[in-house]
């Protein structure tokens, strides 16, 4: 049911702009409902909370995926290279933990405090913690670690945390759909929200003056039993599967096809839960997923399985300025 409803909210928002004007209505309320509540932030009838160190959010105003998770390993990394200790903190979404907030850490349980969560803290080897309260989350890791930065895994809608520094990743290709706001299209907040950020990172497609480009890139497959490394280029004139539930497969799809691969693909919803019988076709071809799916399909996932890693490539310029703020706001 939920690949059904996945599929076609994905239509909705991003093919059929005719029912999404008939559902205009409703994503008009959506939109002044977002808008009244950080109102109420703004005049403080809603609390936020300051930090004692620098707060960088990572996110984005559009539902679904955009490259989030990939720029924020990516900025960790750097940010770590240039002497700070970051801590990052999520929503820990798909996590059933019955207590929040949850720290993260490599050997941590997807199930428990969510894919993404996993994957980031595999990636990075940052202190982590996930919860519905970013603050809670935050604080955790002030008092447990020798953190000196935040950085929030999405969170721009998050207002009870005061940031120092926002980010807004776009979809270069997929943009904002049809303009509406949920349900009747992909926005979570106005498009005018972008002016308000410090930078707008442009995944795939092409960015515009005030925008900086991101790509990904990926050129290795590693093997989820054994943890063997092949280039994607030997699985040129192979018959493969691919696999995806992320916010949007078919950027994964797009990127095997575009290394030469001929794959049958096969999208599931974002943070999907697989079970083993998702990942057999009972044809032995090879099956190629993204990282994320991988932190959930590790423990069943039989010898034909491979996950494909993706960097982030960003220009010189963005960390440059990323430092110069953070000298200047904080």
């Amino acid at each position: 049911m939920n690949k059904v409803l996945s599929r076609c909210l994905n239509h909705l928002w991003y093919r059929d702009t005719i029912t999404g004007t008939w559902l205009a209505p409703l994503g008009y309320l959506y939109g002044d409902m977002a808008r009244f509540r950080k109102f109420l932030y703004r005049i403080g009838v809603l609390k936020s909370h300051r930090l004692p160190v620098p707060v960088i959010i990572i996110g984005n105003i559009t539902v679904g995926g955009t490259g989030k998770t990939p720029l924020l390993i990516r900025l960790a990394e750097r940010l770590k290279t240039e002497g700070f200790q970051p801590g990052i903190i999520s929503r820990g979404y798909g996590g059933k933990a019955k207590s929040w907030p949850q720290p993260v850490t490599a050997q941590s349980s997807a199930q428990l405090v969510g894919d993404e969560a996993v994957l980031v803290a595999r990636r990075t080897g940052c202190p982590m913690a996930v919860g519905p309260s970013r603050v809670a989350a935050a604080t955790w890791l002030l008092d447990n670690t020798n953190c000196n930065l935040i950085l929030s895994d999405d969170g721009l809608q998050h207002y009870a945390l005061q940031r120092d520094i926002e980010i807004a990743v776009v979809d270069g290709e997929r943009r904002f759909g049809n303009g509406f706001f949920l349900p009747a299209g992909p926005l979570r907040e106005p498009i005018e929200r972008l002016q308000s950020v410090d930078f707008v990172v442009v995944n795939g497609g092409e960015a515009a003056d005030h925008e900086v480009a991101m790509t990904l890139t990926g050129a290795v497959a590693v093997n989820l039993q054994t943890g063997a490394h092949k280039p994607l280029a030997d699985f040129i004139g192979l018959d493969c599967r691919a696999v995806a539930g992320i916010g949007n497969p078919g950027r994964f799809f797009q990127h095997l096809a575009a290394a030469g691969l001929q794959c049958q693909t096969h999208a599931f919803p974002d943070h999907y839960r697989y079970q083993a019988r998702d990942l057999d076709f009972g044809d032995g071809k090879p099956v190629l997923m993204t990282e994320k799916d991988a932190v959930k399909c590790q423990a069943f996932a039989g010898a034909a399985c491979w996950f494909v890693p993706v960097t982030a490539h960003l220009p010189a310029e963005l960390i440059t300025q990323l430092l110069h703020l953070l000298k200047e706001k904080v």
